[in-house]
């Protein structure tokens, strides 16, 4: 029935990790030949895998792990795909019924152990029950709020043999997401819109799991009102385009969070309104009015109070208000407002010639080679790459990757916004791979986060996946060493990477002084059976960048770039924590 239920939901790859508890399951899949099976090597893995393939693809995700320890594995997978509204369903397995509670070998509370990280999830206790848990479980998974679902299946109702029907209809008591909006609302909106001056839309990653997109362009090309993004929300509109002020925000750009600060209007659409965006919230968009539209109530006034509050699908409200709004006037009213916003501009781009020299300095004068910096990598990277899905890790490479690549398309940006779980781009960025295995997807990490499923090499070798790594590599934990660096008078404490046991322990000061990296990604790579590259120049990442792309298409196998960074370099602008997002600090200078 499991089998027959993936079939029937359109599954056509999964992700998995078997064990004793789930041999059942693997033995049916063995005959079907339909279901790509992927064997990642952590069953954590498995869940970023099947949560990067779904939020290219925009279907449901399915992974499988045993029972015990490989249930415990999903833990982190299921709370980042919880945080950023993933449709997964994770099958695990559980040890027979008599078993359950006698403290059986590898078993766990599956469902007690997952329930806080998950939308929902169940443990089947029948036979004749699975089926219809099954129906429910992708029903719940990709409608209302996307997330998360777990299904615990003990061992002998697999076993169970039963003549049942997979089920058409789905009726879940209770349970009626939301989808079209109030019209009063709606009209309150469109009226408040055409009164504002200084309009803001806030795009969050809710345009994109609504599959919204579209809409929200033409109503963005109708009012001409700018729009800065949440860290999810990247790609809804051209990285490029003249209206897009960028992300907002801890390191968000200083346009945006500027124009923030200015606004008399903020229309949030599928956004949280995180502390990460928001900043101190009694400094958050101080003079506007503030409109908040989203599938899920709870999440409405949670964070920021607004004004008018929307609840209500994104398709259907973008949709609904499309014919609300005036589009006679838009140019020449925000005229005055653009001008303003164009002042920040030049305020960032001042900011942002004053760094690079800066940092050249600061280079020159540590006795370091002149490696690149972050910005010219990213930027290499994106014009080597263009139009590319791009999966990070979280830290400093995360930041930097929102800050300077471009994105012309949704569902080309993957990574984990929410939870921020170090050891998620690489998976994910596999999953992606493993929808469109001719063009190679980008994975943006630090030379700390990749080694938490640097495993997953194997993975991408045995199943011909192209995935190409870029290692930013400045041998620390980066955003920590940074906030050491701003906020704990340098005491870097256990964020070098290469320290070792002689080192001084008080060292804070990186130079020729210090032991040779560890490890060699590079070889690392290739002992894997994968392609390894090491860059110390923006020359030489070029040509290895280069290089990786003509050789993992064609040779079908993954490459590791290794790029060496300046070691102290910094993610700027930041809002230290506590402060407002009017606040920002540049290179310890106030914006």
């Amino acid at each position: 029935m499991i089998v027959e239920a993936l079939r029937r939901e359109k599954v056509d790859c999964v992700f998995g990790y078997p064990g004793g508890a789930v041999i059942p399951i693997f033995d049916a899949l063995y005959d079907a030949r339909d279901i790509r099976v992927v064997l990642t090597r952590h069953e954590q893995a498995a869940v970023h895998a099947a949560d990067g393939y779904a939020r290219v693809t925009g279907k449901v995700g399915v992974c499988i792990a045993t029972s015990g320890p490989g249930a415990t594995n999903t833990v982190t997978g299921l709370a980042t795909a919880r945080f950023d509204s993933v449709p997964l369903v994770c099958i695990t397995g559980q040890v027979s019924r008599e078993m359950i509670g006698n403290d059986a070998f590898q078993e766990a509370d599956t469902v007690g152990i997952t329930q806080p990280v998950t939308k929902h999830n169940y443990l089947v206790g029948r036979r004749e029950a699975l089926a219809e848990t099954l129906r429910k479980s992708f029903f719940l998974a990709a409608n209302g709020r996307p997330g998360p679902i777990v299904v615990d299946v003990p061992k002998d109702v697999q076993n169970e043999g039963y003549e049942d029907s997979y089920p058409e209809e789905v009726l879940i008591r209770g349970y009626k997401p939301v989808g079209k909006a109030d019209p009063k609302v709606l009209q309150a909106l469109a009226e408040t819109l055409r009164k504002a001056e200084r309009p803001l839309f806030f795009v969050g990653g809710g345009v994109v799991i609504a599959n919204a997109t579209q809409r929200f362009r033409r109503l963005f090309s109708a009012t001409g009102v700018p729009v800065v993004t949440s860290l999810m929300g990247i790609g809804v509109v051209d990285s490029r385009h003249p209206l897009n002020l960028g992300m907002l925000g801890m390191h968000g750009s200083i346009t945006a969070n500027k124009a923030l600060t200015a606004c008399d209007l903020l229309v949030g659409l599928g956004v949280r309104f995180d502390d990460r965006a928001t900043g101190e919230t009694r400094r958050f968009a101080p003079s506007a009015i503030k409109v908040h539209v989203d599938i899920d109530p709870s999440s409405i006034g949670r964070n920021i109070g607004v004004d008018i509050p929307i609840v209500g699908d994104l398709r259907h409200v973008l949709e609904d208000l499309e014919p609300l709004i005036d589009k006679s006037h838009n140019a020449k009213k925000y005229r005055p407002w653009l001008d303003e916003i164009e002042e920040f501009r030049r305020t960032e781009e001042k900011f942002a010639r004053e760094s690079k020299s800066n940092l050249e300095f600061a280079a020159a004068n540590s006795g370091e080679e002149q490696y690149p910096s972050p910005r010219q990598t990213l930027e290499a990277l994106s014009l080597i790459f263009p139009d590319s899905v791009v999966a990070t890790e979280v830290g400093q490479n995360q930041m930097w990757a929102a800050q300077y690549l471009s994105f012309t398309q949704p569902r080309r940006w993957l990574t984990s916004g929410g939870l921020g779980a170090m050891g998620y781009g690489f998976p994910a960025g596999l999953g992606a791979q493993a929808v469109d295995p001719e063009k190679p997807v980008l994975v943006v990490a630090g030379d700390g986060s990749f080694q938490m499923n640097i495993q997953e090499l194997a993975t991408c070798v045995q199943e011909g996946l192209p995935v190409i790594v870029v290692i930013l590599n400045n041998g620390y934990l980066g955003m920590v060493r940074q906030w050491q660096e701003l906020f704990y008078r340098r005491r870097y404490s256990a964020t070098c990477l290469q320290s070792q046991a002689w080192c001084a322990r008080s060292c804070n000061s990186p130079g020729t002084h210090c032991p040779p990296y560890m490890p060699d990604f590079a070889a690392i790579a290739k002992a894997y059976g994968a392609l390894g590259f090491r860059a110390e120049t923006l020359t030489e990442l070029k040509a290895a960048a280069n290089e990786a792309a003509r050789l993992a298409v064609a040779t079908r196998r993954p490459a590791v770039i290794d790029c060496r960074i300046h070691r102290e370099a910094n993610v700027w602008p930041i809002v230290a924590p506590g402060k407002g997002n009017d606040q920002m600090l540049y290179e310890g200078v106030s914006v």
